[in-house]
């Protein structure tokens, strides 16, 4: 039993591995380093998204003014310096296996959730990190979805 887990062991890693064969491959970052170091973002980066997600989202604090520190870690600031692009010099997204996301949770088989709402490449000219959602007369929208459960419960 030790050897298939072995043999699974180094087939899995395998793929991923850094060239020295200690971790995955990392596509390098542009721009300047975080203050804190990279270690330092490698071990606590979801704690610092899951911080900034509850102080946006529940607490309606919103980083609106340069100075303003109140959110450190937006995924919406992340694909300033971790885009990747491809050969044609598009970015690529979550979808491809080169996303710099991918690089580490491939690698720690590690499921994420953030691209379900929120963009996986730079933001457009908008500005807007998240993912275009559909409107309202759209049968996959909330409101659609939140009027169809309104028509149940009044049945």
């Amino acid at each position: 039993m030790r050897l298939v887990f072995a043999f699974l062991a180094v087939i899995g890693f395998a793929g991923g591995a850094a060239a020295d064969g200690t971790g995955p491959v990392v596509p390098a970052a542009v721009g300047d380093p975080h203050p804190e170091g990279n270690d330092y973002w490698r071990v606590h980066h979801m704690d610092m998204l899951r911080h900034d997600r509850d102080l946006t989202m529940r607490e309606g604090v919103r980083d609106l003014a340069p100075d303003d520190l109140a959110i450190q870690a937006s995924i919406g600031e992340c694909f300033t310096c971790h885009a990747v692009k491809d050969e044609a010099g598009s970015f690529v997204s979550f979808d491809d296996e080169r996303h710099f996301c991918r690089a580490c949770h491939d690698y720690a088989a590690v499921t994420i959730d953030c691209f379900t709402c929120h963009r996986s490449t730079p933001p457009n000219e908008s500005g807007l990190a998240l993912r275009t959602m559909a409107k309202p007369d759209e049968a996959n929208s909330i409101d659609a979805y939140l009027s169809r459960v309104a028509q149940e419960m009044n049945k």
